[in-house]
C-alpha cells in the first residue's frame, strides 16, 4: 500500500488552490466560501436563542458550542461559539431570519459581519518624543531644532503620520503637567502648520487641555493611552474638535498598570473593553469613522499577554475600527541592554506578523526600516 501525501493549506486566497486542481473554473469563485472558515463569538444569548442558534447550525453541518447548562436552562445568558464554512454561516443566519427572539437581527449581523473585507496598506506612525524621561530616546529631542530636524528626518523617511507626545507613559512614570506638554508641543505644530506640512499630525496626550489646544493648533488625532479614562473630558474635547481619536486598551496607569497584571480571559477583556469604549466615543458625539483601536501592547500586560495579541490582533477587526499596534522598542523584546537600532531589527519582525495580518497602523521609532519592510511586502 503506498503513502498518502497530504499538505495543510493556508491561504487567505483559496480561489488559485482549487483552480490548479483542475476544478471547473466556471464555478470555482462560488466553492470558495465552502473552504473559508470561521469561529464566530457571539455575545449575551438567552438559553432560547443559544439553542436554536446550535440547532441551526447544526442543521448545515456546522456547530456552536455553548455553556453546558443551556439545554436545562438554569442560566440566564450564555456566549456561544458559531463554528463552520462561510459558505455554511451564511446559511446559518439565512434561516435565522425566520426565528424568533431577536434572531432576525443576529442574521442580518452575521450576514454583515462575514461579508466585510479588510484590504488595507499599512501605514506607519512615525515617533516624535518630546519628553526627558521617554524608554527609548528621552533628552534627546527636547531641543526645538533637533525636534524639528527629527520631524524632517521622519517625513523624508516616509511617515504617514507623525505622532507628537511631551508625556512618557512608560512603567512607573509619573504625569505630566499640561502646562510643561503644551509648552513642547505647540511650537512644533506652529511649525508645522506655517511650513504647509499636509502629513497628519497625531499628540500623544491623556489630557484634555492639551487635547483642546493641539486641535486648535491643526493636530488631526489624538492618541490617549488611557482610553479616554484619565481625563473625563476628552471625549467631549474630540467630539467638538472633530478629529480623530486613538482609543488605547489600558488596564491601570503607568505607575501601577505592570504590577502583576493579570486576565482572566485576555482576549475578551480588551475586546468588551474596547467595545465600550467605542460606544461611548459615539455617544459622545465621535463619529464611528474617526475611532482608531489600540490593544495596548505593554499597557498593563505580561510579556506573554503581549504575544498573544500580536498573533490574534485580528481579532479586534471586528470591532469595525482601524487598528494600531506600538510594539516599537518595548520591553517585550526582552532587549534592555541592546541599542536602539538592535531593537528596530526585531521590531520590524514583529510587526511584519502584524502586516501580514492587515494591520491599519503600526507605531514606530524607526520609519525608514519599516518603509522597506512593507515596500518588500507589497
Amino acid at each position: 500500500m503506498r503513502d498518502f501525501l497530504l499538505r495543510e493549506i493556508f491561504t487567505d486566497n483559496i480561489l488559485p488552490e482549487i483552480e490548479h486542481i483542475g476544478f471547473d473554473k466556471s464555478y470555482a469563485s462560488r466553492v470558495c466560501d465552502k473552504f473559508c472558515y470561521k469561529n464566530i463569538k457571539i455575545y449575551d444569548l438567552n438559553p432560547a436563542q443559544s439553542n436554536i442558534i446550535k440547532q441551526t447550525a447544526i442543521s448545515v453541518g456546522a456547530d456552536c458550542a455553548t455553556h453546558r447548562e443551556v439545554i436545562t436552562g438554569k442560566i440566564e445568558t450564555s456566549d456561544c461559539i458559531l463554528g463552520g464554512s462561510l459558505s455554511q454561516i451564511k446559511k446559518i443566519a439565512e434561516k435565522l431570519k425566520y426565528q424568533p427572539f431577536g434572531l432576525k437581527h443576529l442574521g442580518e449581523s452575521l450576514v454583515e459581519f462575514v461579508s466585510r473585507k479588510k484590504n488595507v496598506k499599512t501605514k506607519i506612525m512615525g515617533v516624535l518624543n518630546l519628553t526627558d524621561n521617554s524608554f527609548s530616546d528621552g533628552g534627546k529631542y527636547l531641543e526645538f531644532e533637533k525636534a524639528i530636524g527629527h520631524l524632517k528626518e521622519l517625513i523624508d523617511d516616509g511617515a504617514d503620520i507623525i505622532d507628537i507626545g511631551a508625556e512618557s507613559t512608560k512603567p512607573y512614570s509619573k504625569p505630566v503637567s499640561s502646562e510643561i506638554q503644551l509648552k513642547r508641543i505647540i511650537p512644533i505644530l506652529e511649525y508645522v502648520c506655517d511650513n504647509n506640512i499636509q502629513i497628519p499630525i497625531s499628540v500623544d496626550t491623556r489630557s484634555s487641555e492639551v487635547a483642546k489646544e493641539a486641535i486648535r493648533h491643526g493636530a488631526k488625532i489624538i492618541n490617549d493611552v488611557s482610553g479616554m479614562d484619565f481625563d473625563e473630558n476628552m471625549a467631549d474635547v474630540v467630539a467638538k474638535g472633530g478629529g480623530k481619536i486613538v482609543i488605547q486598551h489600558s488596564k491601570g496607569t503607568p505607575e501601577n498598570m505592570q504590577e502583576n497584571p493579570s486576565y482572566e480571559n485576555l482576549m475578551d477583556e480588551i475586546f468588551c473593553d474596547l467595545k465600550t469604549k467605542v460606544d461611548f466615543a459615539i455617544s459622545k458625539g465621535i463619529l464611528a469613522e474617526n475611532i482608531i483601536l489600540d490593544p495596548g501592547i505593554g499597557f498593563g500586560k505580561t510579556r506573554e499577554d503581549n504575544f498573544e495579541i500580536i498573533k490574534r490582533v485580528e481579532e479586534f477587526y471586528s470591532l469595525g475600527c482601524p487598528v494600531l499596534l506600538g510594539v516599537s522598542r518595548k520591553s517585550l523584546l526582552n532587549m534592555r541592554d541592546e541599542d536602539n537600532f538592535m531593537k528596530d531589527i526585531f521590531t520590524v519582525a514583529l510587526n511584519n506578523l502584524a502586516i501580514e495580518r492587515k494591520i491599519d497602523i503600526i507605531r514606530v521609532h524607526n520609519v525608514k526600516l519599516h518603509k522597506q519592510l512593507i515596500e518588500i511586502m507589497s
